[in-house]
């Protein structure tokens, strides 16, 4: 199954869901993760190996961190090659001065929010998703 492609669908079918969890970004140039560590994303930089982390974690393992931040996943079944998706969704985050750092994964699309600004992110996505006009990018 590859998943939807058609942007108004995607729309209407994304059913945000806003994690507990606090989480943070990690960078480790010599790419090497600390052991015990279970970060829920990863990405090799030549800088170095990038790792997205529940902040709890980083804290215990003593390892510096930044953005904090709450996960809301897009639970829609979203295709890799979806055209326009995550760009209307952060536009619309962008005119309402909410950063988003987004990650696409196989079935879903994730997007990492500042904590003091989830609650408003989410409430705008479930917005989005009622409305029966498609998203303006």
């Amino acid at each position: 199954m590859s998943g939807e492609k058609d942007q108004v669908r995607l729309q209407q079918m994304m059913a945000p869901d806003l994690r507990p969890e606090t989480y943070v970004y990690c960078t480790f140039q010599d790419h090497r993760l600390p052991d015990d560590f279970s970060p829920i994303c990863t990405f090799r930089e030549s800088e170095g190996l990038t790792a997205i982390v529940e902040r709890s974690q980083a804290i215990r393992a003593k390892v510096p961190h930044i953005f904090e931040a709450k996960l809301i996943t897009l639970t829609v079944h979203s295709s890799l090659e979806a055209i326009g998706f995550l760009a209307m969704i952060s536009s619309a985050l962008a005119k309402a001065g909410i950063p988003c750092n987004a990650v696409a994964a196989f079935h879903h699309d994730h997007l990492f929010i500042p904590v003091d600004r989830a609650d408003d992110a989410f409430l705008l996505l479930e917005s989005l998703s009622q409305s029966s006009a498609p998203a303006v990018i």
